[in-house]
């Protein structure tokens, strides 16, 4: 669940308010041109991504485009990360994804949000940093949400909702995604 001590929360027609505009305004125009490159381009692919996030790609990175985010210079990412067409990135809490991990398509990690009372859900977003942890495999479809640190060596399955920690060495399924096993070499 969302740690409160490390929540953000960004109010309407404020300073920090037009700088997440004008963050999602440059993401939107950077992944615009790297989504019209073709799959073998993996060099441009990176040097794009490399811009959208404000840092060197390692030549192990790969990305297949289509993607899609709401920023990027709150992103970090490892080597020998692969990330599949179709993700979202929405990185306003931060996202930190570390070496070897594996992200299927249509995977959504999603750091922002907005209040839950009626009243205050227009006034602002609130933001919560998601952590991969290394060696993870998120599977096709899954959705991780802010607040969460997903475990070393663990599997996130196919169509997961993750809104809790999901403790390293486990596989976890469903939504909300809850621990079905131990995963051991």
């Amino acid at each position: 669940m969302v740690n409160d001590a490390h929540t953000k929360r960004i109010f309407r027609k404020t300073p920090d308010s037009a700088a997440m505009a004008a963050e999602v305004q440059r993401a939107m125009t950077i992944t615009s041109v790297l989504n019209r490159l073709p799959y073998g381009d993996a060099d441009q692919v990176r040097a794009l991504f490399s811009d959208l996030v404000g840092t060197p790609m390692d030549d192990s990175f790969v990305l297949i485009p289509p993607f899609y985010a709401t920023g990027g210079t709150n992103t970090r990412i490892g080597r020998n990360v692969f990330v599949n067409q179709n993700c979202t990135f929405y990185d306003l809490g931060g996202i930190e994804i570390a070496d070897d991990v594996m992200i299927g398509p249509n995977v959504s990690i999603i750091t922002s949000s907005h209040p839950i009372e009626p009243a205050q859900r227009r006034n602002g977003v609130t933001a919560s940093p998601v952590v991969i942890e290394k060696n993870v495999w998120i599977a096709a479809g899954a959705t991780i949400i802010g607040g969460v640190t997903v475990g070393e060596n663990s599997v996130v399955a196919a169509g997961s909702v993750v809104t809790a920690d999901v403790p390293p060495n486990t596989l976890v399924a469903g939504n909300p995604a809850r621990v079905i096993r131990s995963i051991a070499d």
